[in-house]
């Protein structure tokens, strides 16, 4: 299945592209598109507090007018064949200690988050067969969405090093800290959750941080 030329839009060059993961209900998902951002992310890990059921989103999610992003960590080959099969995912992101060989039998676009742990985390992610990567920051409390601040300048360096990369940087972002971030980084995108979550609710975002972020994302 292509991606078309709107919902393919994470993927293309030009401006940053912002992208708001762990997104659960359809009016989150309206209001991300609303205030500008190139791309969602659908959590589909049991084990995160933004999880949610493939059969629970796609009768909304296929109206979403971005790229619908199919968080996965340590996918089964089954579930990796249901993202497929649903028809409201344009790309897949793969979070978990999932090999190259698994991830060069999907069949969607994809990117391949890496926990940064130090520079062996970074030199293991060029072993991936694709051009987009999202640098993560790692924690011992999950695989993403934790609020752990990434290492910014070890990220400054790979995308000075990886000029043929697409490389998107979370962890830690905030509609406070996202514009010096980009500034050191000068990423291709940013990727945010916790950061612009309702008070004490993982699973509602509050849209005056969401139009904060991508107006301080953008800004920058």
């Amino acid at each position: 299945m292509p991606v078309s030329e709107t919902r393919g839009a994470l993927f293309q060059s030009g401006n940053l592209r912002i992208k708001i993961c762990g997104i659960t209900n359809p009016e989150d998902a309206g209001m991300a598109a609303r205030a500008g951002a190139d791309a969602i992310g659908i959590n589909l890990f049991p084990g995160s507090k933004r999880f949610v059921e493939i059969a629970d989103v796609c009768d909304w999610l296929r109206e979403v007018p971005v790229t619908r992003v199919a968080v996965v960590v340590n996918a089964s080959a089954d579930l990796l064949a249901r993202v497929q099969e649903a028809g409201v995912f344009d790309a897949v992101q793969f979070h978990g200690d999932e090999t190259p060989e698994l991830c060069a039998t999907c069949a969607l676009p994809w990117l391949r988050a890496v926990r940064v742990s130090g520079q062996e985390a970074l030199d293991a992610a060029m072993g991936y067969a694709t051009s987009d990567l999202l640098l993560d920051a790692h924690s011992a409390a999950g695989y993403g969405g934790t609020g752990a601040m990434l290492d910014l300048d070890l990220a400054a360096e790979f995308v000075r090093a990886h000029r043929d990369r697409r490389v998107l940087i979370a962890g830690g972002l905030r509609p406070e800290t996202v514009a010096a971030a980009v500034r050191v980084v000068r990423p291709h995108g940013v990727d945010v959750a916790s950061g612009v979550e309702s008070e004490g609710n993982p699973r509602r975002k509050d849209p005056a941080r969401v139009r904060a972020f991508i107006d301080q994302a953008r800004g920058a």
